[in-house]
């Protein structure tokens, strides 16, 4: 017999009891702090990325300002800050310095609510090492995120060109359709945790609760990169299309757009999105972090030492995580070439979006299950039936779509018709070339003959 112990919560409502209490130089100080580490972050990751994508392209890297070439991010910081500021024709001022502002800001305040470790003393007064938290944290990075984009959005609409609107209307979209599988995917972790705010989450990730196997107890895994991997894989791909980053980096594409909603920006306008793109990367892999992977908690088994999680040595592990993420983030811009729009659409909508719904629902019932302490084959039984289903249903849009492309014949279309070449879409075909056809007057024409004559006479009569 297999049964399941009902997973206790360690989330209380006095979790969010220790904020709010602070003095107010406390929480400048705080504030400033995490202003401070996500500046830090910024200029790190810059370097980082150039010197992992070096040494993955069999390249040096940054190697001649500061040792290892530590100081190239700072001096790239200062020549764009002092570069020429140039402001196109026909923009919109306000809005075209305003827009920059706004990304740049959004990406420091989604970080107010991550929790980088417990509580600690700062000049002999007690505090949690968060800035602040709310019931529902975790729809507050949400929520500041979307609003994030509509500096992308403004900065592309004001800058009175093409391609800069092209890039902020992809971004638009983009945010539209991996937001909603980014939620989807969060709405599993509230469902298992019993939380929305991201100190809850954390504590929730303390221990996985324990289950009986042929009467043999074991320890069930606490992350929920684990527990709940499925939820984990989609967040993972929704927060690489989220920050724009290659693959999907095509709000910016400079093979298409130049510089997508950036291309009429300069000096520190173009620092400040540079400065969002940055910060963005490291929200949303601090916000992994808490949510799935344990959070400032140290990983096992550095935790089966009991100062592990005490004081301010768990920040040392939530750094290491969030540079883990990172690593991923350039890793996968290494290794994967851009993807086509309709592909990066097609992804979101007809699969990460259909998944993060039948997870939800698995979760919900299994939840639901748990605490009613039902049989442990039961629950294994319906986590087989949807997992097959839902391979069944990816492999069969797999075969109907190639079957549909196959059937669809192929349509001519004019690649100038617009004025610029465009290549052809799936299903359309180029025009072929129609032969040139001769008059017969031109064919009745003589052509002189190149070919020496064989008759000795008339070499002689040209003689």
């Amino acid at each position: 017999m297999i049964a399941t112990a009902a997973t206790t919560i360690p989330y209380a409502a006095e979790e969010l009891a220790a904020f709010g209490r602070d003095p107010w130089w406390i929480v400048v100080i705080k504030a400033l702090g995490v202003f401070v580490l996500l500046m830090l972050f910024a200029i790190f990751n810059i370097w980082f990325e150039r010197r992992v994508l070096g040494k993955m392209q069999h390249r040096i890297g940054p190697n001649v300002h500061g040792p290892f070439g530590l100081l190239q991010s700072l001096a790239d910081g200062i020549k764009l800050s002092l570069k020429e500021e140039i402001l196109p024709k026909g923009v919109d001022k306000a809005v075209f310095f305003i827009a920059p502002m706004i990304s740049a800001t959004m990406a420091f305040v989604a970080f107010s609510v991550i929790p980088l470790g417990p509580e600690v003393s700062i000049f002999g007064h007690r505090t949690p090492l968060q800035l602040t938290d709310l019931p529902v944290g975790v729809l507050f990075v949400l929520a500041i995120g979307s609003l994030g984009i509509y500096g992308i959005v403004l900065g592309g609409w004001a800058s009175g060109s093409t391609y800069p609107l092209l890039g902020g209307l992809r971004s638009s979209a983009q945010m539209i359709s991996y937001e909603v599988a980014m939620g989807l995917a969060l709405v599993s972790v509230f469902l298992y945790s019993g939380a929305m705010s991201t100190s809850g989450i954390v504590a929730a990730q303390a221990s996985g609760g324990t289950a009986n196997i042929f009467g043999v107890t074991i320890e069930l895994p606490s992350w929920y990169a684990i527990v709940l991997l499925p939820s984990f894989l989609i967040y993972v791909v929704s927060m690489i299309g989220e920050t724009n980053r290659a693959p999907f980096d095509l709000p910016e594409a400079e093979g298409e757009l130049v510089a997508g909603y950036m291309t009429e920006y300069s000096s520190m306008k173009y620092l400040l999105y540079f400065l969002a793109e940055y910060t963005n990367m490291v929200t949303v892999s601090a916000l992994a972090t808490t949510l799935f992977l344990g959070g400032w908690r140290a990983p096992w088994p550095i935790s089966m030492w009991d100062g592990a999680n005490e004081g301010w040595i768990p920040v040392i592990w939530f750094l290491g995580k969030v540079l883990l993420c990172m690593f991923f983030f350039i890793w996968v811009r290494a290794t994967l070439p851009r993807m086509r729009y309709d592909q990066f659409m097609k992804l979101g909508w007809k699969f990460l979006i259909p998944g993060a719904l039948i997870w939800t629902v698995f979760v919900a019932t299994a939840r639901a299950m748990l605490n009613a302490d039902l049989r442990f084959q039961f629950f294994v039984g319906v986590a087989a039936i949807l997992v097959v289903v839902l391979i069944g249903s990816i492999v069969w849009e797999f075969v109907t779509g190639r079957d549909k492309e196959s059937e669809v014949e192929p349509t001519e279309f004019d690649p100038f018709s617009g004025g610029y070449p465009v290549p052809p879409m799936p299903g359309q075909t180029l025009p072929r070339l129609q032969p040139v056809t001769v008059p017969a007057e031109a064919e009745a024409v003589e052509e002189p003959s190149e070919t020496p004559s064989a008759d000795p006479s008339q070499e002689d009569s040209r003689g």
